[in-house]
């Protein structure tokens, strides 16, 4: 037996306007998978807890209402659609969310899912490199996108000081720790993820660049 909408809604908690919502999003990412790449194909067979249940299980780790979150690299809409979702679902209406996808059938994609889906969040079509740092995040995402050393520096720029990095990572979450030390200090807490037993989500804080870093 797979891991249905029945299986998610129950893992979840939400309603059944929310269920609905990943509902549309499911249907929609199907369709347009056939005439492009958005996911791996093979991956839709267990889009419920592949990718809806694996995103919004990130709001149990920063689930406090006022917080701005920013999904880097949201491709198909991992795991920015399922995070705004769970924002409405959980009635978390002060936050705010930002997705930003440079490849634009990816950016135009997630969109048109917001649009339908009425998800609270915010596309921009962009690299993370031209993204205004003046207007910095206290929480910032990413899934399957880079390296850790690389995703910290997308993400330095863009976070608050006492901002925290949310990012889902396999089984080679040691090394990539190991080798974004040797440029940055950090606090990782490693912790279980609901839908992989090899996978973690990693929660950083006191992210800052180590001297010869270039942005010390």
């Amino acid at each position: 037996m797979g891991f249905g909408p029945e299986d998610f809604q129950k893992a979840t908690g939400v309603s059944r306007e929310t269920l609905a919502a990943f509902t549309i999003w499911h249907d929609r990412l199907a369709e347009a998978n056939r005439a492009t790449n958005l996911v791996g194909r093979s991956t839709m067979n267990d889009f419920w807890k592949r990718h809806a249940l694996d995103g919004f299980q990130l709001i149990d780790h920063a689930p406090q209402d006022g917080l701005r979150w920013l999904d880097l690299g949201a491709g198909a809409g991992i795991p920015g659609l399922a995070l705004a979702l769970a924002m409405k679902d959980r009635g978390l209406i002060a936050s705010e969310l930002v997705m930003a996808e440079s490849v634009g059938k990816k950016a135009r994609f997630v969109q048109t899912t917001i649009d339908a889906t009425g998800a609270p969040a915010r596309m921009e079509n962009c690299r993370v490199e031209a993204m205004d740092q003046t207007k910095k995040f206290d929480v910032i995402t990413a899934r399957a996108v880079a390296s850790i050393d690389k995703l910290f520096w997308y993400a330095y720029p863009l976070l608050k000081t006492a901002g925290i990095c949310l990012f889902p990572k396999g089984q080679r979450y040691r090394q990539e720790l190991t080798d974004a030390n040797k440029y940055w200090t950090f606090d990782a807490d490693v912790r279980p993820s609901q839908t992989s037993e090899e996978g973690v989500i990693l929660h950083i804080s006191s992210l800052r660049p180590k001297k010869g870093n270039r942005h010390a």
